[in-house]
């Protein structure tokens, strides 16, 4: 029986859609009038998409109806999934697919915990879905990262129990997620922000099979 789940998270971690998410949501701010830097995108890490617009709209002290609200997050979507028609394999960040294999082979259950409502189309298009046992994304959960929800669903999903299971991230929300669940996180980034994360790595191409291994037996 498989003992350690993997669950990764997407954005950041598997692919870089971030940039393209930048481009809509300051696309949207132009629109309204204000700018949006990519320092301010920082806040968006792992969060919403819902949260993110009312950030950006306090960001840009701009008041909205609930009709204006839901009109902008179905625009911002709209233009993310333009940027995002175009994606191909190139664009898996570095070493990912060789820890997939790595995995795979040796029958590792393996899930996504993602808040975005694109993984599927996403991991579709870079040819990385076969991977995935499970998919759990926006469309699974009510309640965003920094909330455990989206990983507790993709732990159940694959059948292990949440303490057996690693989580790869690269917000802050979604380090603070694992450890909520009691799963083991690995930040993939900068380790002055992941601090909380349980171990740090710039990227994949840190991680050695032997690594994952000891993982698997911790």
């Amino acid at each position: 029986m498989k003992k350690t789940g993997f669950i990764f998270d997407l954005d950041g971690v598997v692919v870089d859609t971030a940039k393209y998410h930048f481009l809509a949501w300051r696309k949207l701010a132009n629109e309204l009038g204000f700018e949006f830097t990519e320092v301010q995108n920082e806040l968006f890490k792992g969060v919403s998409r819902k949260r993110c617009l009312e950030i950006l709209l306090g960001i840009g002290g701009i008041q909205a109806s609930q009709d204006q609200f839901d009109q902008w997050m179905i625009e911002k979507n709209i233009d993310y999934l333009n940027y995002i028609e175009n994606m191909d394999a190139s664009e898996i960040l570095p070493d990912v697919p060789k820890i997939l294999e790595y995995l795979k082979a040796n029958d590792y259950a393996i899930a996504l915990g993602s808040a975005s409502k694109n993984a599927t189309a996403i991991l579709e298009k870079i040819n990385l879905i076969s991977y995935f046992d499970a998919i759990v994304d926006g469309n699974n959960v009510t309640k965003a990262k920094p909330d455990p929800e989206v990983f507790l669903i993709a732990a159940k999903s694959i059948q292990i129990q949440p303490e057996n299971c690693v989580v790869f991230e690269d917000s802050m929300a979604g380090i603070v997620a694992a450890n909520t669940a009691k799963m083991v996180s690995i930040g993939m980034g900068d380790a002055k922000i992941l601090e909380q994360a349980n171990y740090n790595f710039n990227d994949f191409t840190e991680i050695d099979i032997e690594f994952l291994e000891l993982l698997s037996k911790s």
